[in-house]
Parts: structure tokens; C-alpha cells; sequence
């Protein structure tokens, strides 16, 4: 949430921020701002809404040039989305200003003691303390860099700021603690922003800052220190993606290029995962193996789409390895006194390294003595830095709020976990391993079948617009899709969905079925669990038998769901434990379609943030 672009160097400042600006549109906003440095002052903009809203009012009213400047886009925390609240913030001089995203937990005893020392606010956020405070630093010490380390030395909770100030127009300083910051590097000028993304026209190489660090970026280079005023350390890295890979590519939207890259974000995720000799080969996992062996049971802590791979995940887990297997949200992890020890491995799920649950729940893990190992889309960011081990997913830039490849790939670094533990554990034999990693590297193709055989889903789904709710059934591991089938409604489409095991239906849920009233059912496979499919088609019939209008995902050539489909999706024939891979796919297509069939922006749903990053 919140996106943060600050630029020093010769290019026109405003130009570079308002692009930047709107490549982090992604992260979800509600209001928008500039400042640039010329003049030897401050000039500023910013408005409520989107971006086009501070389009309009840079066009009525141009800034005065300058190659120094920030910007940000705002999700609401602490006052009302609406001009007043919207950043940047500046101090009562009107000399420094100052961007923000998280949360400053103990604003209101600062903003309590700068109104007692005469300060006047204009703002309800809790931002609006920094920039008073980084100028009543600035004029004792007359260095941005030391007045930015002692405001964060005052400030609880998590941050990242980005500053400047018209007394020193040569310079923009950052700051993080538990929120994402990036520094690019370029000829003669640099970037501080939130996502790469906001920089990847103009420079690849980037700076990773690390946790309570603060960045001084000038045109010939950046310098990063402590909070205490001690040299950091940083690792410098390089960005292997393009900006091409963040645009539209001629799709009406994000989400619909995302689910279209799909099979190759699956194979890329696959690449070198087997060597020479056949055995699975994880090289980020650098725990060692005596350690995995030694691990009595695993603890998975997701959020959202990213929790529902979790749960897959479990009933792999289980299955190879005979190993206990756990499934926490992480907003909950830590707050009910979990079992941990060093016998206990923990995975975090995050594709952008910054949520900030799941980070909290990594550092509690840690602190109890747990191995952490992150499944992880963006190098570079904090949950992969403060794990001891790390596997990355290669799904490229997932610019859409609402995750479909991101999840896919994630799924994919699940199994590979398994199997790798299996390996280790020798729960599992080398061909047995690579039997299910041959069905993966199957998947793609699997995935692009499917996407070829969309239309009549994207048609059903414009017929269903004016529903209000549709309900979704899985078994075993197409229980979690139907989480995720669920969840993709509610985020896209603003429609009560529902996903149930289709066990429960007889205990409760079964009260909310009536007449005409949509339900997609998720089939497992005939041919592995015979029990799982005869018990799912039992529920079919219970649930057709009450009027439910019902929408079934079968794989090809099954036909004893035939007579009971009032809509019939077929998908191509995959193992159980794997079908998730291609059932998701079905259901991402129909809520983005349902979506902009009822008119709603699929890229940027109602407040909602691509990445959480406050608690």
C-alpha cells in the first residue's frame, strides 16, 4: 500500500515522480501528491482521488521546474482520504516535506508535544509529526540525513519516509523500519521509491536498504547509514525484468495479462529445479539438510490468496513427507502463543516480502528458535532478508491487486518444498520425485489448454452480474480453491461468495441453498481418490435437488458429473495433489469477467492495497 518515488538528478523531477507515480498505481490509493525542490523553495500539489484528479490539478496550476522532488500515492490510515490528508506534508515554514507509508504508532504523543511547543498542524495524519519534527532537527544540526536518524530514533511503528528540504536542495533522504524502500542507481541521478517499478525506465541497478537504515541520495551516488549514525550495510542488485514486463501488453487490463502469463510464470518458477542426476536441487534453500531431517513438524504463515496456497500445501506436505503440517494466517500467528522450537520449520508466504502479518509472524518465529524459510515473487525484500532461507517464484511483476499468478507460482514453490523435504527425509525415492516434478513440468501446457477454453465461462459469468451471491464446494485440496474462488469474487466483483468443504454442506451451509442460486463445484479427479469424487457427487445431486444453479469444474472425461452440471467447465486430466494448478484458473477468469461485466475496476478494487504493509 502507498507508493513512495523520490528523485534526484537532472531530469525534470516532476516528470520522473508523477511516472513513477503511476506505475506504483497498482498498490492501491486514494489520494496523490507532489513537491519539488526550485526556486530555492517548496512547491506542492496533491488532491483526494486518483491520479487523474492531480493530472488535472498540475495542468491548471504547473509547478515551477526543478530536478529534485517526492511524490506519493495514499491509502487512508489516520484522517479521511481528501486533500488536507493527502501528502506530502510539510512543516509550518513550509521547507520540508515529507512522505510516509505505515503507521507512526506514537503520533499522538508527538503531535501532543509539538503543539505544546507552538507547532500548528493541518493535517489528521499521523505523518504530519515528521516534518515538524525532521525541521526543528534540520535547524539545530543543519543536515537532513542526521535530523531524519534522530526523528526515527523517536518514532514507534513501522515506516518508510522520504524527505526533503529546501535548505539543502541537493539532496533526498529515506528511511525504512518495516516497510519496503528501494534505491535505484543511475548515471548521475537516483530513485527512492516503494517498488522498482517506479524506476525501471530509467535504471536497472538498484540498493537494498536494509531494516532502521537511512539513505542519503545525491546526483553522484547514495550513502546509507544506521539510525544510530553507523555505515550500512547494503547489497547491491539487479532487476531482471523490464518495464515492458509492468505495461498492459495490449490486454483491457493487469489482471487479464496476469492470468495469461500464467504458464510461463509456472515454468519459469520450475527452471533448474533438477540437476544432472535427477535429484530435486533448491539452491536458495540453504538450511541444512541434518537440520530438515531433524524438524518434527512444519508451520505455514500466509495472509490471503497466499494462505490459501498455504493449505494446499499442507495436504502435500502430509502426504510426502508424513510430517505434521500446520496452517496459520499470520494476523493471528503470534498473538495465541504458538508451540515453536528449534524442531520446527516455518514457511512464510509472501509475493511481496513486505506484509507486514506475515513479517511479524517470521520474527516471532525466529525469536522462539524456528528455522524460517519464505516463499517469495520480489528479491530483494524484507520477509526473504530476515528468513534463513529463501525460495523465490520467477512470476515476473503482478501489478493487479488481486493475485493469479502469483498465487499459481506459489503453489508451484509449495510442492517443490514437499518434494524437497521428501528428498531430504527420505520419505520419498528420487523416481518418485521426479514423476510428480515430470507432471509439473506438464502444468504449462495444461494451463494454456485452459486458457484457450475460456469464452463460455467469461459468457456465464456476464450472465450472473446481477446475482448477489454465489457459493463454492471443494474436497480435499479443491477446498482451498474454493476459498480462492471466493475470496477472487469478493475482491473483484463486491458480491457475497462463500467457500465451503463440501462435507459441511449437511451441517449448516446446505440452509443456504435455493432455487437459482449459483454454485461452482470443484471435482477432484476420478481416477486417484475415488472416494473424494463419488462423495462430491453425491453433494452435486443434494445441492441440485434444492434449485442451486450449478456451475462444475471437471477434468476431461469425466462423465458421471454430466447429468448433474447445469454448466459443465472441463479442464485437462492432472493429479489430485496438483490439480489446484489448473482448477484456479476457471475461477480467476469468471470474477475478473463478472467484474467488469457489473462495471467494477478490476486492477484497483474499493480499498484494497496490492501489499499490506501495516498491521
Amino acid at each position: 500500500m502507498c507508493g513512495i518515488v523520490g528523485y534526484v538528478g537532472f531530469r525534470p523531477a516532476l516528470d520522473v515522480v508523477v511516472a513513477g507515480l503511476k506505475r506504483l498505481e497498482y498498490r492501491g490509493y486514494d489520494s496523490a501528491g507532489v513537491a519539488v525542490l526550485a526556486d530555492g523553495g517548496l512547491a506542492t500539489a496533491k488532491r483526494a482521488g486518483k491520479l487523474v484528479n492531480l493530472d488535472k490539478a498540475l495542468a491548471e496550476a504547473p509547478l515551477p521546474g526543478g530536478t529534485v522532488g517526492l511524490g506519493h500515492t495514499r491509502w487512508a490510515t489516520h484522517g479521511a482520504p481528501n486533500d488536507a490528508n493527502a501528502h506530502p506534508h510539510l512543516d509550518n515554514a513550509g521547507r520540508v516535506a515529507v512522505v510516509h507509508n505505515g503507521i507512526i504508532e506514537n503520533f499522538a504523543a508527538l503531535r501532543a508535544e509539538l503543539a505544546g511547543r507552538g507547532h500548528a498542524l493541518a493535517s489528521e495524519t499521523d505523518t504530519e509529526v515528521v516534518s515538524h519534527l525532521l525541521a526543528e532537527a534540520f535547524s539545530a544540526c543543519g543536515d537532513l540525513a542526521e535530523a531524519m536518524r534522530q526523528v526515527c530514533r523517536r518514532l514507534d511503528g513501522a515506516f518508510t519516509l522520504v524527505a526533503v528540504h529546501a535548505d539543502e536542495p541537493g539532496v533526498v533522504v529515506g528511511a525504512r523500519r518495516n516497510s519496503p524502500l528501494v534505491v535505484g542507481v543511475g548515471d548521475g541521478e537516483a530513485f527512492l521509491a516503494s517498488d522498482v517499478a517506479a524506476f525501471i525506465d530509467h535504471t536497472r541497478e538498484a540498493v537494498e536498504l536494509g531494516q532502521d537504515q537511512v539513505v542519503e541520495a545525491r546526483r553522484d551516488g547514495v550513502t546509507v547509514t544506521t539510525f544510530d549514525g553507523a555505515p550500512g550495510e547494503v547489497r547491491n542488485f539487479h532487476v531482471d525484468w523490464d518495464a515492458s514486463a509492468a505495461e498492459k501488453g495490449g490486454y483491457a487490463s493487469f489482471m487479464l495479462k496476469e492470468i495469461a502469463e500464467q504458464p510461463k510464470a509456472v515454468a519459469d518458477t520450475l527452471l533448474g529445479r533438477i540437476d544432472e542426476a535427477g535429484t530435486l536441487v533448491l539452491d536458495e534453500v540453504r538450511i541444512p539438510a541434518e537440520t530438515l531431517r531433524e524438524a518434527e513438524k512444519v508451520v505455514i504463515v500466509a495472509c490471503g490468496t497466499a494462505f490459501h496456497a498455504a493449505l494446499i500445501a499442507k495436504y502435500a506436505i502430509e502426504h510426502w513427507t508424513r510430517m505434521p503440517c500446520e496452517v496459520e494466517l499470520a494476523s493471528e500467528f503470534r498473538y495465541r502463543d504458538p508451540i515453536l522450537d528449534q524442531r520446527t520449520l516455518v514457511v512464510a508466504i509472501s509475493q511481496s516480502g513486505e506484509t507486514m502479518d506475515t513479517l511479524m509472524a517470521l520474527r516471532h518465529a525466529r525469536e522462539q528458535g524456528a528455522r524460517v524459510l519464505a516463499i517469495c515473487n520480489t528479491n530483494g525484500s524484507t520477509i526473504p532478508r530476515e528468513s534463513d532461507a529463501v525460495l523465490y517464484t520467477h512470476a515476473g511483476p503482478e501489478v493487479a491487486v488481486a493475485s493469479t499468478k502469483a498465487f499459481l507460482t506459489q503453489l508451484v514453490a509449495c510442492y517443490l518444498v514437499a518434494l524437497y523435504l521428501g528428498q531430504v527425509r527420505g520419505t520419498k525415492w528420487g523416481d518418485e520425485i521426479r514423476d510428480v516434478v515430470r507432471e509439473l513440468s506438464g502444468v504449462p501446457a495444461r494451463l494454456e489448454r485452459v486458457l484457450e477454453t475460456m469464452e463460455p465461462v467469461r459468457e456465464l459469468a456476464r450472465t450472473l452480474a446481477d446475482k448477489r451471491t454465489v457459493l463454492f464446494l471443494g474436497r480435499h485440496v479443491g477446498y482451498p480453491v474454493a476459498l480462492e474462488g471466493a475470496l477472487k469474487l469478493k475482491e473483484l466483483a463486491y458480491m457475497h461468495a462463500e467457500g465451503f468443504a463440501a462435507g459441511e454442506l449437511k451441517h449448516g451451509p446446505i440452509a443456504l441453498v435455493e432455487r437459482d442460486l449459483p454454485v461452482v463445484v470443484v471435482v477432484p479427479s476420478p481416477r486417484g481418490r475415488s472416494v473424494l469424487h463419488g462423495k462430491i457427487v453425491s453433494n452435486i445431486q443434494e445441492i441440485r435437488a434444492r434449485g442451486a444453479r450449478t456451475v462444475v469444474i471437471a477434468e476431461e472425461g469425466d462423465e458421471s458429473v454430466v447429468p448433474y452440471a447445469d454448466h459443465l467447465v472441463r479442464i485437462p486430466a492432472t493429479p489430485t495433489l496438483l490439480q489446484p494448478l489448473v482448477a484456479t484458473v476457471p475461477l480467476q477468469v469468471f470474477a475478473c469477467e463478472l467484474a467488469t461485466a457489473r462495471g467494477n475496476e478490476v486492477d484497483q478494487p474499493r480499498n484494497l492495497a496490492k501489499s499490506v504493509t501495516v498491521e
